[in-house]
């Protein structure tokens, strides 16, 4: 029910929030486990700028301080860094340039970044028209195959309200997957696009992906596609699975397998239940690609048969995977007040990622301030670590959360009406380790948290940043309260060191000190969103 989630317009999320106001009498989904565990941590730092804990500053460019930034992804000594808006000069809501269209979009492509000195790394190009830094889209998530040397990037229309672009339908700013040669990673050259379409025809727009390597056979890569939609027609993708092998060569994407899981919820996923407010946001294999876990956004939290995606056992056909989940909905865990009702701590699954070598899973909850949604706001969302050794019923071991997403805060004077409206105290993207989460919580910063004990998650550490003075475009509604610290993308860990994009600030590169310091110390390359690099060691081969 998010405006940056759900894949409709505006009007149809101004209608979706009404339809779930109007569901407020509507009795309480039935199933689930409710019961929260016994212990909450709550971490204090964080909410501060200018302020860390057990991080070390290495490396800090503003990315020309154009104050829009997505995700980032890595190859060898380059990164490329992805745009939330687009290459228009529309001013954002709130922008006291505006309105109209007189608030320039600088540098509104992908950044090509060069990190080969962490202390000095600049901008060295980017990819934009005709290709990226188009009008009325958005180039935000970006993944790299280096196998293939072939840079991803995944592009549609951004959001009137909260990207500051101009009003559009998915028609005048189309969505696609774009594929880039980097035989020379200073200058990525196109190969080919791919627009996400159905076993049965239908193009969905993707939201994000997963980019994962065979294990058995490095020569095959496929992503996993979340294209959340409002559905429970079970013809209807929530999430895609297709192969990249042959991209590079000029070959075609092959979709491999897709599902929706919506008409298995209660009351068969009605719309008016769950406040149109159910479908996958995002989702992430384990290491071998056999079990799948799904951030279902207002239905929580699920477990994914994929295994016959990762055994290739049906070549040439599309796997339909609408009977294959672990989890029946009825058996997920709730967490929050259960829809509907709700009108604060409610369900927003954003990610769930596997504990590397561990029966767990971590998930992160995505709140925004009022201005998306009256419901919204203090407090915000957090992590939850779930065990998953009976993916059947799997049961929540212990829930982390920082001193602004307690009850506490909320209404005290420092959650004032602009941070209120404007900011977000949230988890958001996660790369997580055996014994250490590194989690990207919006104007809460970077957070470490010591997982050795799941069901005592303690904050290990924190950087927020010191803000710059100012930017081209401030966000329209993460950055326009007085917190001007938003960490966004999935932290990446390089040779040790930690990579992360502030949608504001630009890019940071940072040393862990804390506790499991060692952890990310020892790693060559890791990162949340694929399972490149030390990822099938760290899994112990077993996903």
């Amino acid at each position: 029910m998010k405006y940056r989630n759900a894949a409709v317009s505006l009007a149809t999320c101004v209608a979706m929030a009404g339809a779930a106001v109007g569901a407020l009498g509507a009795a309480a989904p039935a199933g689930g486990t409710t019961a929260s565990p016994a212990n909450v941590t709550v971490g204090p730092g964080g909410g501060t700028p200018g302020t860390s804990k057990n991080f070390t500053l290495v490396g800090h460019d503003s990315l020309f301080g154009r104050g829009m930034n997505s995700a980032m992804t890595i190859y060898g000594h380059f990164a490329y860094i992805g745009n939330r808006t687009d290459g228009s000069a529309t001013c954002g809501v709130g922008d006291p340039r505006g309105p109209g269209q007189n608030c320039p979009h600088p540098h509104p492509g992908v950044l090509i970044e060069n990190i080969q000195n962490p202390a000095h790394p600049h901008v060295v190009g980017e990819i934009g028209p005709p290709f990226e830094g188009n009008v009325g889209i958005s180039s935000r998530e970006v993944r790299v195959w280096p196998r293939a040397k072939l840079l991803i990037v995944m592009n549609f229309r951004c959001s009137s309200v909260i990207h500051a672009c101009p009003a559009g339908t998915d028609t005048q700013f189309p969505f696609d997957l774009k594929f880039y040669s980097l035989a020379d990673p200073a200058e990525p050259q196109f190969i080919s696009s791919y627009v996400p379409t159905s076993a049965a025809g239908l193009k969905v727009k993707p939201h994000e992906m997963y980019l994962w390597q065979d294990p058995t056979r490095p020569d095959r890569a496929l992503l996993w596609i979340s294209t959340p939609e409002l559905t429970s027609d079970p013809t209807v993708p929530n999430m895609m699975i297709v192969d990249v092998s042959k991209v590079a060569a000029g070959g075609p994407v092959t979709e491999v397998a897709q599902g929706n899981w919506n008409e298995l919820y209660p009351d068969g996923g009605s719309e008016v239940t769950f406040q149109n407010d159910l479908y996958t946001h995002s989702m992430a294999p384990t290491a071998d690609g056999k079990t799948t876990y799904l951030a279902m956004e207002g239905g929580e939290f699920l477990v994914l048969d994929t295994s016959a995606v990762a055994n290739d056992s049906s070549p040439g056909t599309v796997i339909n995977l609408n009977g294959d989940l672990l989890t029946d909905p009825l058996n997920r865990p709730i967490w929050g007040n259960p829809l509907p009702g709700c009108l604060k701590e409610c369900p927003e699954g954003h990610s769930s990622v596997p504990v590397p070598g561990r029966p767990y899973a971590l998930t992160t909850d995505e709140i925004y301030g009022t201005f998306t949604d009256p419901t919204f706001g203090c407090p915000w969302g957090w992590a939850r670590l779930i065990n998953v050794s009976d993916p059947a019923f799997p049961q929540i071991a212990g829930e982390y959360k920082i001193a602004q997403d307690d009850q506490s805060f909320c209404g005290s004077p420092a959650d004032d009406p602009a941070t209120e409206a404007f900011t977000s105290y949230s988890s958001h993207n996660p790369t997580v380790l055996p014994d250490l989460a590194l989690i990207d919580w919006h104007s809460g910063g970077l957070q470490a948290i010591d997982i050795s004990d799941p069901a005592n998650p303690a904050q290990g550490g924190w950087f927020s940043p010191q803000p710059l003075a100012s930017v081209a475009n401030e966000d329209p509604a993460l950055s326009r309260g007085p917190n001007k610290v938003v960490l966004w993308s999935y932290p990446i860990i390089r040779n040790g060191l930690i990579y992360v994009i502030d949608i504001r600030n630009g890019l940071y590169i940072l040393r862990y000190t804390g506790p499991q310091a060692t952890e990310a110390a020892n790693i060559n390359f890791f990162e949340g969103n694929s399972n490149l690099g030390d990822a099938v060691k760290l899994a112990g081969g077993d996903g």
